[in-house]
């Protein structure tokens, strides 16, 4: 394996082998251009997805270890990192995230074999999260569904907006539902209210020409391995998925995929 993940170097989005090559989501309207390697990454995904059942001592025993290191570039600008080394990754119960939040943090919940849950805390005790396919505000410790929590304002390298008006963007859209929603996930919809970037919102870019946005995915201390993208929604979808299924998994993904790709070429050159 050691020697298949060093040529694990750089793809664009459109060599990546997909479940869905006509770009056409199950669910929504036709996208421009895009091929998918993940589903629908709604609030039922989130909750339902096969061997996650809520186990409260998986939630304690939740890996960081496991989670993909990455940053996301805008051409050459970063605008997302996530690292284990950067900054405490450390989770803690929603009781004890409690004494930390302020009103206008971002708090993003995990758990194993899940996409993490992301919601805006807009105090009292309460979030305002996508969940199910819409806006709800709800008391941390149910929307948490006993996963464990962080708050995640540095990840993103935007600019924030200040507090009471990322608490406002957020309260302003609880009853939002179904076609009316402008986020594909609880993340864009919370980044959405923090930074305010269209970005964020479905069908915010057009996708059309060169791709700008790369995927930097950290294999190991020397190694990583790129994907492009044609907008910040394509891309985020990707990287949750990633999220979901680990960083053990996303390198046996790659590297099979890679060796899928030396097969085709020995058998194409006889």
């Amino acid at each position: 394996m050691g020697n298949q993940v060093e040529k694990l170097t750089h793809l664009t989005y459109a060599e990546v082998p997909t479940s869905d090559p006509t770009g056409v989501d199950q669910e929504d309207c036709p996208r421009i251009g895009v091929s998918y390697i993940f589903s629908n990454d709604d609030g039922d995904l989130e909750d339902n997805v096969v061997g996650s059942e809520k186990d409260p001592k998986q939630e304690e025993n939740y890996d960081t270890c496991n989670e993909v290191e990455c940053s996301v570039f805008y051409r050459d600008e970063c605008v997302y990192e996530k690292s284990l080394s950067a900054g405490d990754r450390s989770t803690y119960s929603p009781e004890n995230l409690l004494n930390k939040c302020k009103p206008g943090d971002l708090v993003e919940f995990v758990a194993k074999n899940q996409y993490p849950h992301w919601t805006v805390y807009v105090g009292d005790f309460q979030v305002v999260h996508l969940h199910r396919a819409e806006i709800k505000n709800d008391f941390m410790t149910d929307a948490s569904q006993g996963r464990r929590g962080r708050i995640v304002n540095d990840v993103y390298k935007f600019k924030p907006q200040k507090p009471e008006m990322v608490v406002q963007n957020a309260m302003e859209q609880v009853g939002a539902r179904d076609r009316e929603l402008s986020w594909r996930n609880s993340e864009c919809f919370a980044a959405w209210c923090k930074f305010g970037k269209r970005e964020f919102k479905i069908g915010g870019e057009i996708r059309i020409g060169k791709q700008p946005y790369s995927l930097k995915i950290q294999l190991s201390e020397k190694k990583s391995h790129i994907l492009e993208f044609q907008s910040m929604e394509d891309l985020i979808m990707e990287r949750r998925r990633n999220d979901q299924i680990g960083k053990n998994a996303v390198i046996q993904e790659l590297v099979s995929h890679l060796h899928s790709e030396e097969v085709g070429t020995d058998h194409n050159a006889h």
